[in-house]
């Protein structure tokens, strides 16, 4: 979880990061190699909450050839034919990878429920499904950790309008994302439910502030860097018998 004191001021967790993301990259080389497990982080946010920014800081410095990285946007006409969570199912990932989802199943009961995509019965539903679809992944070996980065409204309002007069941010704003603002009690409502109702030990939420983007950043990866050393991954034994072995 979140660390209970206060975090560190904006210098020194900048530093502190750069620390954090230096023994993320060297626990996820022993982690790949280890390939007893995989570990699924999911990022969700409203609109400007800094998932793309989060993503990039935190596993920048770590190999991409252990990570992969998966956007969810609006279901094709292929994943509409198929039940919600076949998609999300599809890009879970492999033993000894890091898979992160940048929007994840959580949008089924999030602008699904908000924006009425599925009935009542079949959003209260999906809770459950979320549920049982996690605990598969954990008993078959994925570790799980869900990041809600945390934005107030006027935090996001600075954000919208700083895309707007950043030339090199036009291309992030989207018309839509003003007419999500309105329904920002809707999606707090949402999100507390989410969160209450797929909660559990084996994949638990972790509520970021993410209004200051240094301390978004710091608080991140020290879970990621916790999570893993807790599994303590090690580098396999040899295969062979190198004793005494020359390359020449």
């Amino acid at each position: 979880m979140p660390p209970k004191k206060p975090g560190p001021a904006k210098d020194e967790a900048r530093k502190w990061l750069e620390t954090e993301t230096a023994l993320l990259d060297a626990l996820q080389q022993r982690f790949y190699a280890d390939g007893g497990k995989a570990l699924l982080v999911v990022f969700q946010a409203m609109d400007t909450g800094g998932k793309d920014g989060v993503i990039r800081r935190v596993f920048g410095p770590v190999n991409p050839q252990g990570v992969r990285v998966m956007s969810f946007k609006a279901p094709a006409k292929r994943e509409l034919a198929q039940d919600y969570l076949w998609r999300v199912h599809a890009e879970a990932p492999a033993k000894g990878m890091i898979g992160v989802f940048n929007r994840s199943h959580y949008e089924d009961v999030l602008i699904g429920r908000v924006r009425r995509l599925a009935s009542k019965a079949d959003i209260e539903k999906r809770y459950g499904h979320i549920n049982d679809f996690e605990r598969l992944l954990a008993d078959t070996g994925t570790v799980i950790l869900k990041f809600f980065l945390h934005i107030s409204k006027d935090e996001q309002l600075s954000r919208l309008r700083e895309r707007l007069d950043n030339p090199a941010k036009r291309w992030k704003f989207e018309p839509a994302d003003l007419e999500e603002r309105k329904l920002w009690d809707e999606y707090m409502e949402a999100y507390g439910l989410a969160l209450e109702r797929c909660n559990a030990p084996h994949a638990p939420w972790h509520v970021i502030p993410a209004d200051r983007k240094w301390y978004r950043d710091w608080a991140v990866a020290r879970i990621l860097r916790e999570t893993l050393e807790a599994l303590n991954p090690r580098f396999p034994e040899p295969k062979v018998d190198l004793e005494g072995m020359k390359a020449i």
